[in-house]
């Protein structure tokens, strides 16, 4: 069984769905809403976990209502939360997602997500020194990325490091992940170049090894040399929300099988949790995804 801790953030997504994107200024009538548990730590742990992982998170949630709700749901997934922390007197975080015309806007306001710490990386020592893969997000405050990133290398550890949303960090922080999993638009960002340069010039321009998810494309990825493609999978897409999230925890769980199998597996993942609605909603058990790449072989 393949151990993965995820470093990262806890939300609960409140989601609304309509016949299409309000414009600036509009109102306009959804045609529903619904509460759903969320954030990108908690959706790559909870993906981790469905897919046969041993999983640990360490992140925050907030004293009301919605961490009770999120504690519950991670612990009932097999998440261990012994490093998941409750901040008195602070909400959880919250992502608010309008899902429409088969893609999503989202607003997140980081809560608790703010407040955790590199004093709770560090805190988590041996259970990243038991794990195969860790994987770190940035939806939380960057100075516990930058911890997470150089206590895996102290560890010797691969550190997957999904630079989302993205921000411009230092590049010695890049060099310590042994992936990067930008889509083209955060690899940009992540590099200070221009968001239509070609992105397999900017994957070549990285400090480290990349996998570049390009949507209902697939992905790419270059550890040396040229980048390699891997075509996704065609579904009929009903909600993109957390395929990014499933994508990474795919890449943590396969990772000890070779990067080509991992991206293959985190490819079909994806392609799975987009059929369904909801970001933890659409991830697939492992039984799924060993069905649907037998289908697909």
């Amino acid at each position: 069984m393949t151990r993965v801790v995820v470093v990262g953030s806890i939300n609960m997504d409140l989601v609304t769905l309509a016949s299409r994107f309000a414009a600036p200024g509009e109102t306009l009538l959804g045609e529903r809403f619904l509460t759903v548990h969320g954030g990108k730590g908690a959706n790559q742990a909870v993906a981790a976990a469905r897919l046969g992982a041993q999983v640990a998170l360490v992140g925050a949630v907030g004293d009301d209502a919605f961490g009770t709700q999120l504690r519950e749901g991670l612990t009932r997934e097999g998440v261990s939360l012994e490093h998941v922390a409750t901040i008195p007197d602070c909400g959880s975080g919250t992502a608010s997602i309008t899902v429409a015309e088969g893609d999503n806007h989202i607003i997140v306001v980081p809560g608790a997500n703010a407040r955790v710490t590199p004093a709770q990386v560090e805190a988590a020592q041996s259970v990243l020194a038991s794990a195969d893969a860790i994987l770190v997000q940035m939806e939380i405050p960057l100075e516990s990325v930058e911890a997470t990133l150089r206590l895996g290398q102290r560890l010797g550890k691969p550190v997957i490091l999904n630079p989302a949303p993205a921000r411009r960090v230092p590049t010695d922080w890049l060099t310590l992940a042994r992936y990067l999993t930008p889509n083209q638009h955060e690899l940009a960002i992540l590099l200070g170049a221009d968001t239509q340069e070609d992105f397999r010039t900017l994957m070549q321009r990285a400090p480290a090894p990349v996998v570049l998810t390009r949507g209902a494309e697939g992905a790419w990825y270059r550890e040396s040399g040229e980048p390699i493609h891997q075509a996704g999978f065609p579904v009929q897409a009903v909600d993109t929300t957390g395929a990014g999230d499933t994508f990474n925890a795919a890449l943590a769980v396969f990772l000890p099988e070779g990067l080509p199998q991992a991206v293959r597996k985190a490819c079909a993942a994806a392609a799975l949790s987009v059929t369904r609605l909801g970001a933890q909603g659409g991830m697939p058990a492992r039984a799924e995804l060993d069905a649907f790449l037998a289908r697909a072989a």
